[in-house]
């Protein structure tokens, strides 16, 4: 069954669209009811979100990259790709990433998120034409948290670089239309150091990932309006 997202872990509800959550380890359900909400939406479309399994992190100093600086800043690296892992652990990214307006990737569409709490393998992401949610819907899409890679330069500072393909069902159980695209926004808080807020920086991290997501979206829906009518 599909459970609601509890109101204390996820403070909103998407414009046009009700969040629930796929119950860990098994399949999201379409015929289940949807999230509780402030009156009923008819769900048509049926995004569903995956989250990253796979963080980077790349610190370039005055150095400009290659094999000494990367030497130089591999204890920073190493410790930035623990923050990330323990900030979005699987168990909790998913509320995290559920900030992303999934509903804007389908023309506003009145709209069922589904979010998964098990990432996938990184290395089928491309290979799996079919569905990878138990999926009935008419109006079905995927997107998935690929690839997080928190980068460092001496001059822009910090930023955090995001890959989402979107794969584009609609009615097809398979050959999606897919887009990929990264979208990337600087970092103020994070990662934290010793002595500095660990919540803001974690909330500096989730805002980060939404405001990459709406690059991403943006260039989805200009695939999608360039492609041919009926295109797969």
């Amino acid at each position: 069954m599909i459970r609601p997202i509890p109101a204390a872990a996820v403070a909103f509800v998407l414009a046009g669209a009700v969040l629930a959550r796929a119950e860990p380890g098994r399949p999201a359900e379409p015929g289940a009811p949807a999230a509780a909400g402030r009156g009923e939406v008819a769900t048509a479309c049926e995004p569903h979100l995956w989250p990253a399994e796979r963080f980077q992190s790349l610190t370039t100093g005055w150095l400009g990259g290659g094999l000494i600086d990367a030497a130089i800043h591999a204890d920073r690296d190493r410790d930035n790709r623990t923050q990330m892992a323990a900030t979005l652990d699987p168990a909790i990214q998913p509320e995290a990433l559920g900030a992303l307006d999934l509903a804007t990737l389908q023309a506003a569409q009145p709209s069922r998120v589904i979010l998964h709490d098990t990432p996938l393998n990184r290395k089928t992401v491309s290979k799996v034409t079919t569905r990878r949610a138990d999926s009935a819907s008419p109006c079905h899409a995927e997107v998935i948290a690929a690839d997080m890679l928190y980068q460092k330069n001496v001059l822009p500072g910090r930023t955090l670089q995001t890959l989402f393909p979107v794969r584009d069902f609609g009615e097809r159980p398979d050959r999606p239309r897919v887009t990929k695209a990264w979208g990337g926004e600087p970092l103020t808080r994070f990662p934290p150091r010793e002595g500095e807020d660990i919540e803001a920086a974690a909330a500096d991290l989730a805002a980060t990932i939404a405001r990459n997501f709406k690059e991403v979206a943006a260039h989805a829906r200009r695939a999608v309006a360039r492609a041919p009518a009926g295109g797969g």
